[in-house]
């Protein structure tokens, strides 16, 4: 799995969400740098770790673990959900977690209005077999739902998506079905770390009252949201880079060494 290490400071992992890479990050783990030690994760099948066709999260997690120091994680979207399964399985290693557009279920239920519906994931999984890219660059629409830059937002995203060489076909429908299967409600009361839950305030995907709720219930949870869509971190690039950049560092700075 490939990891770009950049930066001085406090340890800091940063992992991506579905069908993207690091190099999503841009500004953003610019604005990071300056502060912490950034791990840039390219997760199984995706960027740089493209040969490596196989994902499942809690196997990224594990291998995550193992090849960086004690840390804070940040994950974004399908990344949040690997840096959530990390501070279960790995309490010792997460010293505190940053959700950025994330949650810990992502499908709509009964008992869950705070997600999309099934079908979907199951749209776009079949989509995957015959035109993936349609897939991709529907997906990537659907993450920039509700931005008040979505047509901006849209070209960067597929500028980008494939500048480290297409994804696995493999790892994108573990993707799916990771973000499909997920539910990790009924664990969020045993994070023995503190998590900041980063909402978009016009995300489609995931919506704010998704994080609120998830923040209510870890132990140490809280939540920071702006005003933007489903990519807070590229609408309005430098600001809301800047605003969580200087969250997280408040954050960290009240966490144990």
């Amino acid at each position: 799995m490939h990891i770009d290490i950049q930066g001085s400071g406090p340890d800091l992992v940063l992992i991506h969400g579905w069908a993207m890479h690091g190099g999503i990050f841009g500004a953003f783990a610019g604005e990071l740098t300056t502060r912490f030690r950034v791990h840039v994760v390219d997760l199984p099948g995706h960027g740089y770790s493209r040969d490596d066709a196989q994902f499942e999260i809690g196997d990224c997690a594990r291998r995550i673990v193992a090849t960086t120091p004690r840390a804070l994680w940040v994950g974004w979207s399908l990344g949040g959900l690997v840096a959530l399964r990390a501070a279960l399985d790995h309490p010792a290693n997460v010293r505190g977690l940053g959700l950025i557009a994330s949650s810990p279920r992502f499908v709509s239920a009964p008992d869950w209005p705070c997600g999309v519906a099934a079908s979907v994931f199951g749209e776009f999984a079949t989509e995957l077999q015959g035109r993936y890219r349609h897939a991709i660059e529907r997906f990537l629409a659907l993450e920039t739902m509700g931005s008040s830059h979505a047509q901006a937002d849209l070209r960067a995203l597929r500028k980008i998506v494939f500048e480290r060489g297409e994804p696995s076909l493999d790892a994108l429908a573990g993707g799916l079905r990771a973000l499909e299967a997920s539910d990790l409600r009924a664990d969020l009361a045993r994070l023995a770390m503190p998590s900041l839950w980063i909402a978009g305030r016009r995300d489609r995907l995931v919506p704010p009252a998704a994080m609120e709720w998830a923040a209510a219930q870890a132990p140490h949870g809280r939540t920071l949201e702006f005003n933007s869509g489903h990519a807070p971190f590229l609408e309005h690039a430098g600001a809301i880079s800047d605003a969580i950049s200087d969250a997280i560092a408040a954050f960290a700075a009240e966490l144990p060494a």
